[in-house]
C-alpha cells in the first residue's frame, strides 16, 4: 500500500528544500507525492488589468513550472519506490489542500517554513499559518528552510498531561518511528508539584499506546517560556522532529495567536510535525 504525500510548492527554494527533505524522510517506502501548486484567482481578479488571457498565461506558466519540477525531481531522486503526480489549483492555499488530502487520500503535507517572501522575523510564512489554523484532516509536517536531512532517530512530543489522546493520533506518531525505529520521548513542562488524577491517567494511557515503541518520559523545570524550553530540551537531546498535536487552547494555538514580535522564540530549528486532533 503506498503512502500519499501532498507537498504544496511556491517554487521557491525553501518549499524545494521541504520536498527534498519528504523524498529522503521517505526514501525507503512506497508513496505518490503530489505537487501542489496554487493560482488564487480571487485575488487576482481584486487587481486591476487583469484579463482572461493573462490568467491563462498564468495558469500555463505554473503547469509547466509544475512539470519542470517533477522532471527535475525524477532525474535527482532516482528511487523507483516513488511516483509523482501534479496539481494546479485556483483556489487558496489553504482550500486547495483540503480538496486535495480528500480527493488523493493524502496520509501527510509536507511544506516549508516559508515560501518565496523569507521574512526573518515572522514565526511561520502566511501560507503556513494559514493552513495550520485551517487544514485539520491530515499530519502537516513543516520543514525549516534549508534543513539538511537528519534521520530521525529521537522525536519529541510535549505534553502537560490534562488531554487524553486517542489512539488515531498516536497512531500518527508510531507510523512516523516506524521510518527510522525513532524513539519517542515524551516531555512534560513542570507547571504543578504533582499530577493530578487526570493527568496521572492522560499519562499511563499514553504509555500504553506507545508500548510497542522505544519510549521514554521527561520532565523539565518550568524556568521559561514554553517555547524557550522546548527548544531547550530539543539541544539537549539531539531531537530530530517535534511533535504536537494541534487541539482547542493548545501550545500551537496560543503561539498562533500570540503578536508576531513573541513569536520569534519559537522558530523552529528542526522539522514540526503537527498532529490534527
Amino acid at each position: 500500500m503506498k503512502t500519499n504525500i501532498l507537498l504544496p510548492t511556491d517554487f521557491s527554494d525553501n518549499a524545494w528544500s521541504a520536498i527534498v527533505y519528504a523524498l529522503k524522510l521517505y526514501a525507503n517506502e512506497s508513496c505518490v507525492f503530489y505537487f501542489l501548486h496554487t493560482i488564487d484567482n480571487e485575488a487576482l481578479y481584486k487587481r486591476s488589468l487583469v484579463t482572461d488571457y493573462f490568467l491563462e498565461a498564468l495558469e500555463e506558466g505554473a503547469t509547466k513550472d509544475l512539470l519542470e519540477l517533477k522532471e527535475q525531481t525524477i532525474t535527482s531522486n532516482a528511487n523507483e519506490k516513488h511516483e509523482f503526480e501534479v496539481i494546479l489549483s485556483a483556489e487558496k492555499i489553504e482550500v486547495a489542500i483540503k480538496n486535495s488530502i480528500e480527493a488523493y487520500a493524502i496520509d501527510m503535507v509536507i511544506m516549508g517554513t516559508k515560501g518565496a517572501s523569507k521574512n526573518e522575523k515572522l514565526f511561520f510564512g502566511s501560507n503556513t499559518v494559514r493552513v495550520l489554523n485551517k487544514v485539520k484532516a491530515c499530519p502537516l509536517l513543516i520543514v525549516p528552510d534549508e534543513f539538511d536531512f537528519v534521520e530521525p532517530s529521537q522525536i519529541a512530543f510535549p505534553t502537560d498531561y490534562n488531554r487524553f489522546y486517542n489512539g488515531e493520533e498516536i497512531e500518527v506518531l508510531r507510523n512516523l518511528t516506524e521510518l527510522y525505529d525513532s524513539k519517542i520521548r515524551v516531555v512534560h513542562i513542570e507547571e504543578e508539584k504533582k499530577l493530578n488524577e487526570v493527568q496521572r491517567y492522560n499519562i499511563n494511557a499514553l504509555d500504553e499506546y506507545l508500548n510497542q515503541v522505544e519510549h521514554s518520559f521527561h520532565w523539565m523545570p518550568n524556568y521559561a517560556k514554553k517555547a524557550s524550553v522546548i527548544n531547550d530540551f530539543i539541544a539537549e537531546l539531539d531531537i530530530h522532529i517535534l511533535a504536537m498535536v494541534n487541539y482547542k487552547h493548545s501550545f500551537i494555538e496560543r503561539v498562533m495567536n500570540e503578536p508576531v514580535l513573541k513569536k520569534i522564540s519559537f522558530h523552529p530549528s528542526i522539522p514540526f510535525l503537527v498532529i490534527p486532533e
